[in-house]
């Protein structure tokens, strides 16, 4: 095991303001555990049943807190099925409470169908932070600091299938990595789940750009 030099805590909660406790200084999770609007959930299962591809992404420029994000054109394929607004709404939703948990001016987003762990080895970002959450499908795993050596990071034999935690579908996460000033050799240990076969995830990650 590594020895710790300082206490490292993840933070789970029924409320989004359990998001930012991600800015205390000894957090490298922050959880907000949340049932997904009954519309929303339909929609993630009912884009996959469709069997259809799904990987986009969009630079957000966000000129004040007050503006809403640009998604126009976001999963437009997809436009058609029940619940789409409700999708969308939700997404622009959780980009502006990103970006003014933050102060965030751009953001980094991509949502994409998976049928297969996009990092199948456990790792850690190397951005300052986060968001992911996963609309229909097995959520992310995770471990606690300590369960893993970092040193061996990205080797299977080494990681501690019994200590595995999971986020729920529809659970938001926010992911603190190694360039998050001060979190250096922090960053939380994580890696994409294997989707059951025939199973397939949608997921959508933000990240801070600057």
């Amino acid at each position: 095991m590594l020895t710790l030099t300082r206490p490292v805590r993840q933070h789970h909660g029924a409320s989004p303001k359990v998001l930012t406790k991600i800015l205390q200084d000894d957090a490298n999770l922050a959880v907000w555990q949340r049932q997904l609007p009954v519309h929303i959930a339909d929609f993630g299962r009912l884009l996959l049943s469709l069997n259809e591809p799904l990987a986009e992404a969009l630079s957000l420029e966000l000129a004040n807190e007050d503006a809403a994000p640009n998604l126009k054109g976001l999963a437009s394929s997809f436009s058609d099925l029940e619940g789409y607004e409700g999708f969308i709404a939700d997404v622009s939703w959780l980009v502006s409470a990103f970006a003014c948990l933050l102060g965030a001016k751009r953001i980094g987003l991509r949502l994409r169908v998976l049928d297969k762990a996009m990092c199948p080895r456990f790792h850690v970002d190397h951005v300052p932070v986060r968001l992911i959450t996963t609309y229909a499908g097995v959520g992310s795993q995770w471990l606690k600091e300590g369960a893993m050596d970092r040193r061996q990071l990205g080797k299977p034999e080494a990681e501690p299938q019994s200590l595995i935690q999971q986020v729920s579908s529809g659970d938001v996460a926010l992911l603190k990595g190694e360039k998050w000033h001060g979190n250096e050799g922090f960053g939380l240990i994580h890696r994409s789940p294997e989707p059951a076969p025939g199973e397939r995830r949608l997921i959508l990650t933000l990240d801070w750009l600057n």
